[in-house]
């Protein structure tokens, strides 16, 4: 596996090997023990699969607050995506910036998402599928949204003339602004 770090701390590319012949590729698309020496301890409890049928489909800006915050470990089953973190940790010297990468059935790239971030994404083709693994269970009640196009963040979603196709939720998240984040910044 290919580990690469982002300008957020904790925020991992992962891109597992593929071993390909006429038939196809095999890969492990996770290993505790690979995560485990470079010094990610995450203990994944539930994974998450979900379609979106329409391209520029966006999700998120999502979060689950403390007691239930996750880390998540997002890839691109079918089909292609555009996945972002944004950190939403009270004091970090990256508050409100944001990372992004491309993750694909083609490319096999995952990306670690930490708790203290939120989690979004649009879709780059119709009928995308994301998996992810999740640290803790969904619990509703922790469950928090940020604008998917809050100008204070000023995430470029690359939809070009496609217009998003959103939840009622995400239509009406509010701002980073407004959010009295739950989560803190334990940094140095």
């Amino acid at each position: 596996m290919q580990f690469i770090s982002t300008h957020l701390p904790g925020v991992v590319i992962i891109t597992p090997a593929r071993f390909g012949d006429h038939r196809g590729f095999f890969s492990e698309s996770y290993s505790a023990r690979a995560l485990a020496e470079h010094g990610i301890m995450t203990e994944f409890v539930q994974d998450n699969h979900s379609l979106s049928m329409t391209q520029g489909t966006i999700r998120g800006l999502h979060f689950q607050a403390p007691p239930h915050a996750q880390d998540k470990l997002v890839r691109c089953g079918r089909g292609a995506l555009f996945d972002v973190a944004v950190d939403i940790r009270k004091e970090s010297p990256t508050y409100g910036q944001w990372v992004g990468v491309e993750l694909s059935f083609e490319n096999g790239k995952q990306l670690l998402v930490p708790a203290g971030f939120a989690h979004g994404f649009v879709t780059r083709s119709p009928e995308t599928e994301i998996i992810y693994k999740c640290s803790d269970y969904y619990a509703r009640e922790t469950e928090g949204a940020i604008a998917w196009d809050d100008p204070n963040i000023g995430i470029d979603w690359g939809l070009g003339e496609i217009s998003p196709v959103l939840s009622d939720k995400d239509a009406q998240a509010g701002s980073l602004a407004d959010l009295e984040s739950p989560f803190a910044f334990e940094g140095a």
